[in-house]
């Protein structure tokens, strides 16, 4: 007769560990069969190249970067303001020239038309500018150090969009709230926009771009809405509520750039809170929204005119400004109280350490 004998705690155990293996067997397969992650990216992710750009020992690394561009050859200039305002660099980092000392008083945008020529804004100055690549002065908008609201005067200019054609559009931003439109060789043409709230006013037209169909964008800062203009300023739309627009590009395909902040009154409780975070976001020119990417916001210290720059990380920044993208899908971003340009690679594929199955966090 078959005997039964008791099962000892020794059994159990036995018993209790095989079968919690086989669960863990169960569920790495059930993971790797179906992993919490897309084995193909459906979004993009940018890494900061810490080490870009190499400056050379003779180049300042001082003063806020307002303005930045892109050349058809994917060199990056940006304007500094301090003893070495217009810098370039390669895409991958290396040192290409340097120029423009003691031209400048307020620097604060520059921009490359379809010629090549480079033009740059001065809101201390009041003037807008023109350069060949090398830096030979070819043509001075406003007077210099005067300014007005007049069709020879602007007041603290912030921008200027260049057509194909040639057409000039400046915001005329900090003083008077209007754009102004100058033919190609600067002769007044219109202007448009005054201070207010309303569709076709401003608080504070700070960046403009232009479109391959000739539609202007206008980035009205303070008011954290981006307004849409044909040529003759006539209003079209205006997108708002999205961040507060600091920096515009434009890309070929007419996916618009901007970079900033959250949306949030421009003062309040007597206070005036410029950044709660930093944003880039990618608009198609119908306003849908294509991507959305922020970084970590600096640490500035108490005072945001002081800021303790050494204690900046790379990717972090404290004050985005502008944003221009090369032909590879970088990200160039100028920093005002972080005083430098990053480089944002495009990251779309995972790497090849990744654990495919290794599940996801539970």
């Amino acid at each position: 007769m078959l005997q039964l004998r008791p099962r000892t705690g020794l059994h159990f155990f036995f018993l209790s560990t095989f079968t919690l293996c086989l669960a863990v067997v169960s569920q790495s397969e059930l993971f790797a069969q179906n992993p919490g992650f897309a084995k193909e990216p459906v979004i993009v992710e940018y890494d900061v190249d810490p080490a870009w750009p190499h400056y050379p020992e003779h180049v300042s690394k001082k003063g806020w970067v307002s303005g930045l561009a892109v050349d058809d050859q994917d060199q990056v200039w940006f304007f500094k303001k301090g003893p070495d305002p217009v810098q370039v660099y390669t895409a991958d980092g290396k040192f290409v020239r340097t120029w423009g000392k003691d031209n400048f008083v307020n620097p604060h945008q520059l921009r490359i038309d379809h010629a090549g020529n480079i033009w740059v804004t001065d809101f201390g100055l009041h003037i807008v500018q023109k350069y060949t690549p090398e830096g030979k002065l070819l043509m001075t908008l406003g007077v210099r150090g005067e300014k007005g609201q007049d069709e020879t005067h602007f007041n603290m200019p912030t921008d200027m969009a260049i057509t194909r054609s040639g057409d000039i559009f400046v915001t005329d931003g900090y003083g008077n709230r209007r754009i102004v439109h100058l033919d190609k060789n600067g002769k007044f043409i219109k202007a448009w926009g005054e201070y207010g709230s309303q569709p076709g006013q401003f608080i504070l037209p700070h960046a403009i771009v232009v479109d391959s169909q000739g539609k202007l964008y206008v980035a009205d800062r303070n008011s954290g809405r981006i307004q849409i203009f044909n040529q003759e300023g006539q209003f079209l739309d205006q997108w708002s509520g999205l961040l507060m627009p600091w920096g515009l590009s434009v890309t070929a395909d007419d996916h618009l750039w901007i970079c900033g902040s959250s949306p949030h009154w421009w003062k309040r409780h007597g206070k005036y809170p410029e950044y709660k975070d930093q944003l880039f976001l990618k608009l198609a020119n119908d306003g849908h929204v294509k991507s959305l990417w922020t970084i970590p916001l600096g640490d500035i210290g108490e005072d945001k005119n002081n800021p303790k720059v050494s204690q900046l990380k790379p990717g972090e920044a404290v004050g985005v400004h502008c944003i221009a993208q090369d032909s590879k899908g970088n990200v160039y971003v100028g920093d005002i109280y972080g005083e430098r340009a990053q480089k944002f690679i495009p990251i779309t594929k995972r790497s090849e350490e990744a654990d495919s199955t290794a599940p996801g966090p539970q």
